[in-house]
């Protein structure tokens, strides 16, 4: 048992003055280990992170949350913003990493031909819907997969509250977002064109855009993508693919590339500046140049530091192959998740393309299974949980070490639940499975 007495305190304290206690949902120690979870960390390298005790960690869960593609403080990327930095980081004129970024991302999808950039994804999401609306002159939006936070998204969730439900977060709440927003968003299920049609016939007169994710647990389905294409060109509504967890995961740029299959519009973040804040919307011309009929548009932006961070990654993660290396890791830990089971007759679930590999356990005891599986790896030195985001740093020895401390925790997870003995093991509260207020 890992000793984390000032990472614990510092999390109380944060809960005083931060709503939440974390800037980010994904963060919340409660998603984890309540009461047992590292919380913030001293240093990162590689795959290996030191807490505010001192204690060291090797990282298998959420790399990040998927933004450091190529492992946490990459030399390459550092080295890059490092000499940025010594240059000057933001001024009254504009950096010329952008122009280099821009034509770095239509060289690798020769689709697209312009791009604007911002900071986070979530935000590029709302860029890329105003520009939709904008070109369009239309309202209303069809969704498939998880979007972000900003009110254009939530929205579904006024008139049906577990609209959102199916597209990873259940349990959000819109409060905050403007009730006459009702009506604008209507959610589809991936491989449902039944679904989509549906909402098409209903709307089409009125649908700016038609988003989703092609791929985030599984790889991205090429007969259903190209039928919700000609949905799109049928109702004159601009197709974006949300692009922000998958791209870089399994080809250098969006997962959409490996079917052929082209959208109007294509969103990045996360792993593009690998850890440096950075976001791309890539499009047709004509479709892109309405932005210049709306306002969008903002300081930070224009900082320096993002392009070359993602200029950098970019050419490392095609030069060293990277998605190769974390298709084999990925791959190599499902592996060890399904052995480690079947040697303990424990009944899993492995879903996602190999990079974003997730685990769940079956039965009424699921959720303890989870939060003791993850107590137990904290005691052996590793982050981990129901996700894995494989990390360019991820070493032989990391996994087959990651396997050794596997086979002995699903022994021990067998051992409990054959005995009854789950929840007396586990040494506080069980993690959270979807959102939740903090008392």
């Amino acid at each position: 048992m890992k000793v984390l007495h000032k990472g614990m305190n510092a999390y109380k304290n944060a809960k005083k003055v931060i709503p939440g206690g974390t800037q980010l949902l994904s963060k919340r120690p409660e998603m984890f280990l309540p009461d047992g979870w590292p919380v913030y960390y001293e240093s990162a390298q590689g795959i290996e992170l030191t807490d505010l005790d001192g204690n060291a960690f090797r990282d298998f869960s959420i790399g990040g949350v998927g933004s450091t593609v190529l492992g946490y403080a990459d030399t390459d990327v550092d080295n890059a913003v490092k000499k940025i930095i010594k240059k000057g980081s933001m001024s009254t004129l504009n950096a010329p990493e952008e122009i280099e970024l821009a034509q770095k991302l239509i060289e690798i999808h020769p689709w697209s031909e312009m791009a604007r950039f911002c900071r986070s994804g979530g935000e590029a999401m709302a860029i890329a819907v105003r520009i939709a609306r904008a070109y369009t002159g239309k309202t209303k939006v069809a969704f498939c997969g998880y979007h972000g936070w900003h009110d254009w998204y939530l929205s579904a969730n006024i008139s049906k509250s577990e609209a959102l439900d199916g597209h990873l977060l259940p349990g959000l709440e819109p409060n905050g977002v403007p009730r006459q927003l009702e009506g604008l968003t209507y959610p589809f299920a991936y491989n449902d064109l039944d679904g989509l049609r549906k909402i098409v016939s209903e709307h089409k007169n009125d649908l700016a855009a038609i988003i989703l994710e092609p791929s985030r647990s599984e790889l991205p389905n090429k007969d259903f993508l190209n039928n919700v294409k000609d949905v799109a060109s049928s109702s004159s509504a601009v197709l974006i693919f949300d692009e922000i967890t998958s791209a870089f995961r399994i080809n250098t740029g969006g997962i959409h590339l490996t079917v052929d299959i082209y959208p109007d519009i294509a969103v990045f973040a996360k792993a593009l500046g690998n850890g440096y804040p950075i976001s791309a919307v890539i499009g047709k011309r004509e479709i892109m140049e309405a932005a210049q009929n709306s306002f969008i548009s903002s300081t930070m932006w224009t900082e320096r530091i993002g392009p070359a961070a993602a200029i950098a990654m970019i050419d490392k993660h095609k030069k060293q192959n990277i998605s190769q290396k974390l298709i084999s890791t990925g791959s190599s830990v499902k592996n060890i998740w399904k052995n480690a089971a079947e040697e303990n007759s424990l009944e899993i679930s492995i879903r996602g393309i190999d990079p974003l590999a997730t685990l769940s356990f079956s039965g009424k005891s699921a959720t303890a299974l989870m939060t003791l599986f993850t107590q137990e790896m904290l005691d052996r030195g590793f982050l981990t949980g129901k996700s894995f985001y494989a990390m360019g740093s991820h070493t032989e020895k990391d996994i087959c070490d990651y396997n050794l401390a596997c086979k002995e925790v699903f022994k021990e997870l067998a051992s409990a639940l054959h005995s009854n003995s789950i929840y007396k093991k586990i040494r506080g509260p069980l993690a959270h499975s979807g959102f939740k207020r903090l008392i």
